[in-house]
């Protein structure tokens, strides 16, 4: 019989939920049996230091990682919009699940919609892409940074500290909580995170046997996708501390990536979208080249300036 697999997660009840939701799946469609292992990250520890000031979002991934690097763990599932876009030496992503959910979700007080809540609304959200695109749509409202698990961010709307927070309808979903949704965010007027709603499972290169056992979780869509969204951010070179954001959807031969670029106050943004047909076997490779070149549009419309670079 063979051991159990050690599936390497955070121990927050979101990544717990992610962790568990995969292990099931892989369990099911192989029949080995998966052991979860709590590693602990630095943005774990540190939950109230801005995540831009602490090494972005990948203070959630670099402890898993050196974890499957030493042996202690066989694989990690990722929040996917937590890893850094630079690949990791030893280390590949061998499957991408079927995608939940992308947009963003409003939780606000009294029921309230983007649209109804009052002038001076305090929103709690830290995410610059969140920021600057809630503030195009509502330049009357007020955005308050904010760090911690679902359960303080919602507890900020309940006790009135906050008007409302906005969090990833996915993260909600899988935690049994969107019934607390009061907007799901048109994904038109609040552009999702690239790879937001997507999983990654990692493990080592060189394990060949647990590559190709892990890949019975792929789903071909979802890694164009995130494939599209994330060769974006790359070419862009913008991180968690830029407001970007970048939406793609695929179909079984055609792919189309929607992106925006705004100034942090919300008073200038960009936004294009390229349309892709190709078919299944270069989905993947084309949905990187288009990736790539929304970017170059996106940079030759001016982005750097947006970014607060100059070009």
């Amino acid at each position: 019989m063979s051991r159990p697999l050690r599936l390497g997660t955070r121990a927050s009840k979101l990544a717990l939920a992610q962790s568990g939701d995969v292990a099931a799946a892989l369990t099911a469609a192989t029949g080995r049996e998966v052991q979860l292992v709590h590693v602990s990250t630095e943005g774990d520890r540190d939950r109230t230091t801005p995540l831009t000031a602490i090494g972005g979002t990948g203070v959630f991934v670099s402890a898993l990682r050196d974890a499957l690097l030493a042996d202690d763990i066989d694989f990690a599932v990722h929040s996917y919009k937590d890893l850094p876009t630079a690949p990791a030496p030893g280390l590949t992503i061998a499957a991408v699940p079927v995608r939940a959910d992308t947009r963003d979700a409003l939780i606000a007080r009294d029921g309230l919609t983007l649209e109804k809540l009052p002038a001076g609304a305090r929103i709690g959200t830290g995410a610059p892409r969140r920021i600057a695109q809630l503030l195009a749509a509502r330049p009357d409202v007020v955005c308050v940074p904010i760090r911690g698990n679902v359960d303080t961010r919602l507890g900020k709307v309940t006790s009135g500290e906050l008007d409302a927070v906005v969090l990833a309808v996915a993260g909600l979903a899988r935690l049994g909580r969107d019934a607390e949704i009061t907007e799901a965010l048109d994904p038109q007027v609040v552009v999702p995170a690239p790879a937001q709603g997507a999983l990654a499972v990692e493990c080592r290169t060189d394990d060949a046997e647990l590559v190709n056992l892990l890949s019975v979780l792929e789903d071909p869509g979802a890694r164009a996708e995130v494939v599209a969204e994330r060769s974006l951010l790359a070419a862009l070179e913008a991180g968690c501390s830029a407001p970007v954001a970048a939406w793609a959807t695929a179909r079984t031969t055609e792919l189309t990536l929607r992106a925006r670029v705004a100034s942090l106050d919300g008073t200038s943004v960009l936004t294009d979208a390229r349309t892709i047909s190709a078919s299944h076997d270069s989905l993947h490779t084309d949905a990187e080249t288009a990736g790539r070149q929304l970017a170059a549009d996106l940079l030759a419309a001016g982005a750097d300036t947006l970014m607060g670079r100059t070009a």
